[in-house]
């Protein structure tokens, strides 16, 4: 039985991609501090014998004892609530947590998979975003220490390829939901989905033309795993490549939710994207993988979830 590290194993990435680890015969490591991790989100994984758990910050030094096969590191404020709250600890995990986990990999001699983001991209003027693509980023703009944080973390990992021969993959995310978002998160999909389910207005940034792609996570953690097993080192597109207004977004999960709310419309954040649409073809050409869960499918999921949730905070 190989054994898998996952930073972040209590997020809501981090947990799926610990299930699915399990679910083909690997043991678990799960490292979190709970920052934005939730301890709900692996509880009924903790009585398992082939999943361990430990509470530790990995932007600070840490020793694994045991042999390590693979390290998945997805530990890091992953919403824009997130790391514009915690500006310096996204910049830290990005940088001093992912120089721990090479060194880790390179002790151990595992294969380390990062998380990078569709964020590398910054305000893309290309459109859809190939890999070969190298962005629009604002470095010094309140999202740059995010998306700064994981163009660094790809430098890194690249560095210890090519220096220390280290096995490394890197897969660039966009935008993903499901089940174990946190409900306050900051995100388009909570937050809509909770709003049209308490029939509050739907927050609608701008005048809502501009675009996102969404992918179940479930389709996304499946992208990951082959991305994980297979030899490629490039950074990899992970994600759906059908594109949608935020407008036509909140009018589905209005229409999903059977919701009478409105639409209330804000102003732009600063350097909030235009566009955002993966190209997957290398997804496509190298692991045999695109999305095959239907939007209304996993909405309907997800919507079941936020409606869950919301019954035990006693809002509906």
């Amino acid at each position: 039985m190989s054994t898998a590290l996952v930073t972040g194993g209590a997020g809501f990435l981090g947990s799926h991609l610990c299930e699915k680890l399990l679910s083909h015969n690997h043991r678990v490591i799960c490292v979190d501090n709970f920052v934005t991790g939730q301890p709900r989100n692996i509880e009924h994984l903790m009585p398992r014998d082939d999943f361990h758990f430990l509470e530790h910050d990995v932007s600070m030094p840490f020793y694994v004892a045991e042999d390590v096969d693979y390290i998945l590191h997805f530990a890091s404020p992953a919403s824009p609530i997130d790391y514009l709250e915690l500006p310096i600890q996204t910049l830290k995990v990005g940088s001093l947590g992912t120089h721990n986990v090479c060194g880790i990999a390179k002790a151990k001699n595992a294969r380390l998979l990062v998380a990078s983001t569709s964020e590398v991209y910054g305000d893309p003027l290309i459109h859809p975003q190939p890999e070969s693509y190298w962005g629009n980023v604002n470095p010094v703009g309140p999202r740059g220490v995010y998306d700064e944080a994981k163009r660094f973390a790809e430098a890194m990992v690249m560095a210890y390829h090519r220096v220390h021969d280290v096995e490394t993959r890197i897969v660039r995310i966009f935008n993903t939901y499901g089940p174990r978002m946190r409900p306050k998160d900051g995100r388009v999909v909570p937050a809509f989905i909770q709003q049209a389910l308490l029939g509050q207005p739907l927050t609608v940034f701008g005048d809502g033309s501009q675009t996102r792609s969404f992918c179940y996570v479930d389709d996304l953690v499946e992208g990951i795993y082959r991305l994980l097993l297979s030899d490629r080192v490039d950074p990899t597109n992970i994600g759906n490549p059908h594109e949608m207004t935020i407008l036509q977004f909140a009018e589905r999960i209005i229409e999903l939710t059977d919701s009478e709310s409105t639409i209330d419309y804000k102003p732009l954040p600063v350097d909030d994207p235009k566009t955002r649409q993966p190209d997957i073809s290398n997804a496509r050409k190298h692991l045999d993988w695109e999305p095959t869960i239907p939007l209304q499918e996993g909405l309907s999921k997800t919507i079941d979830y936020f409606r869950q949730v919301l019954v035990e905070q006693g809002k509906l």
